[in-house]
């Protein structure tokens, strides 16, 4: 590989952007263009047991990285993933997918090649990730390195996912080597729309007596654009705070003014509703209300008294100015916070002040996400896949220094297995734990060979409750649709190839307890609950869904 290629650049550029391993699935349209990633000196391929799981993958390495990326193999393989990508696309994570395409000069023979739908086009696939990418590029030789720096940049700004399609023959095209980084992000702020934002917050947060009067709910997009260092210059006076679950684990919620995770009027305490709802002053930093992220739209806010940051606008009020980038905009609040005379911190959220269950008790929803809470310790990777998991540990308190990961817009079963993968291989030395229910894992349990082929120290957490709990929690709760066969989780490992992976069934307190405590390298835990046991959030959603359904 003497002579640099299109295919060199397209690695070197992910490389430059901090990409260091590509995820996917070989394909004979795709296998040359390969080569240039397993011969790239500092990015490394991971193959996975299919494209949808390798799509789940590139998300959980972008989250904790900042950007992802798969590739796949056109057609068969790019279908398998959209599913993927369209939750990328919808929870703001940038993924940059790679499509290995027919070579140029088949194409233009339009002829039935395999991997298509038999009519001799070959653009039925990119457009059908028009609506789920934020940029799209099909690469010929003439124009693949502009269409590959455009898209890319696209993807590191708008943090949204991307689209490239690569044909065979245009990989291996000669390229001169870029001598020049990518261009550095535009400025998206307009300082008149910043001054005009600055001095409507200054007026609405002189109204509030002091600190205590004023709100501050956090939420994702806090994270997906960057700001988690102006919100910590905000909360930094202790001013009263709260998150969204989806959004957990973006602040240190051991912090003075920490006030839990409000979800509306679905499982929010008292403390955490007031703080949000009765603030003189509220300000959402990053907030995007969603059915399942606020307790299916209960949330109580007052737009005369909320300062509200976007991604790229904000507003006091009614009063909207843009554009104005959510970074800056938070940055500017801090100094008028601070301004405000301090007060007394507010009261943490209560916590239960029952002793712990005794070690002979049967496990329940309630005594596994406590004992699961407890057992976490600083740099835990923790995701919980949507269901009982994402709801029952939503509530807990955990330390500091914790990733909380999950997909409650998307909403995906199954997603967390794969991404996984991506969180512990984007950041090595970190413990992973994964949360996911037993209908859930089924979906995607092949991908735990991976996770054993790449010895990652990770806990697996499967909630063995004989089927898909939450949808009987909505609806038909005896109907077969929503039974699945249960499996000896325990037999995996050793199906795997890895007889000497720890792989335990717990039913008691004790068992889990122990089972947590000795957890080292990678451990298998299952966790037996009743079938219909669901967490308090969870059965105040569902009861309203199922509502719904009539």
């Amino acid at each position: 590989m003497d002579t640099y290629t299109v295919a060199d650049h397209l690695v070197d550029r992910l490389a430059e952007l901090g990409v260091d391993r590509v995820f996917g699935v070989p394909g004979d349209y795709s296998l040359g263009l390969l080569d240039h990633v397993v011969h790239h000196p500092s990015v490394r391929w991971t193959g996975t047991t299919n494209e949808l799981n390798a799509g789940y993958a590139a998300d959980g390495y972008a989250r904790l990285r900042g950007m992802g990326a798969l590739c796949t193999t056109f057609g068969v393989g790019e279908l398998s993933a959209i599913n993927a990508i369209a939750g990328s696309f919808a929870e703001h994570v940038p993924v940059v997918h790679v499509v290995g395409a027919p070579a140029l000069v088949k194409q233009a023979q339009h002829r039935p090649v395999h991997h298509t739908l038999g009519d001799g086009e070959f653009g039925h696939f990119a457009a059908m990730h028009a609506d789920i990418t934020c940029a799209r590029a099909t690469l010929t030789a003439a124009n693949a390195i502009a269409e590959i720096d455009r898209m890319l940049a696209a993807v590191r700004d708008e943090r949204l996912p991307g689209y490239l399609v690569v044909p065979a023959d245009v990989a291996e095209a000669p390229a001169e080597r870029s001598t020049a980084p990518l261009p550095p992000p535009v400025a998206g702020t307009d300082p008149e729309a910043l001054a005009g934002f600055t001095d409507a917050a200054r007026r609405l947060l002189d109204g509030a007596a002091d600190q205590g009067e004023i709100g501050v709910l956090a939420g994702l997009l806090v994270h997906r654009f960057g700001a988690g260092g102006a919100l910590g210059d905000v909360l930094a006076t202790g001013v009263p705070h709260a998150v969204t679950p989806w959004a957990k684990s973006l602040v240190d919620e051991s912090a003075p003014g920490f006030a839990g995770t409000y979800s509306g009027a679905a499982g929010s305490t008292e403390t955490t509703r007031r703080v949000v709802e009765d603030a003189a002053a509220l300000i959402l930093a990053g907030v995007q209300f969603t059915d399942l992220n606020s307790g299916l739209f209960t949330q109580r806010i007052t737009r005369s008294r909320t300062i509200e940051v976007g991604a790229r606008s904000a507003s006091v009020g009614s009063a909207v100015f843009a554009p104005i980038d959510l970074a800056d905009a938070i940055a500017a609040l801090a100094p008028l916070v601070a301004a405000r005379p301090a007060a007394t911190p507010v009261a943490a959220p209560p916590v239960d002040p029952g002793g712990p269950a005794p070690d002979g008790d049967p496990l329940s929803q309630a005594v596994l996400w406590q004992e699961v809470a407890d057992q976490l310790r600083a740099g835990d990777i923790v995701l919980a896949d949507q269901g009982t998991s994402f709801y029952g540990m939503a509530p807990h308190p955990i330390p500091a220094g914790i990733t909380f990961v999950g997909q409650p817009l998307w909403a995906s079963i199954g997603y967390t297995l794969p991404a996984l993968i991506g969180a512990c291989t984007a950041a090595p030395g970190r413990r992973g734990v994964l949360l996911v229910g037993d209908g859930a894992a089924q979906m995607t349990a092949t991908e735990l060979s991976t996770v054993l082929r790449l010895d990652l120290s990770v806990v697996v957490l499967v909630v063995d409750n004989d089927g898909y709990t939450i949808e009987r929690a909505i609806h038909g709760p005896d109907e077969p649709y929503n039974d699945i066969v249960r499996w000896d989780w325990t037999a995996l490992p050793a199906a795997f190839g890895r007889a000497d992976a720890t792989a335990i069934r717990v039913e008691t307190v004790g068992e889990l307890r122990a089972a947590l405590a000795g957890a080292a390298g990678f451990t298998l835990i299952q966790a037996v609950v009743p079938r219909d046991d669901v967490p308090d959030l969870l059965a105040t959603l569902t009861r309203v869904l199922g509502g719904a359904q009539k």
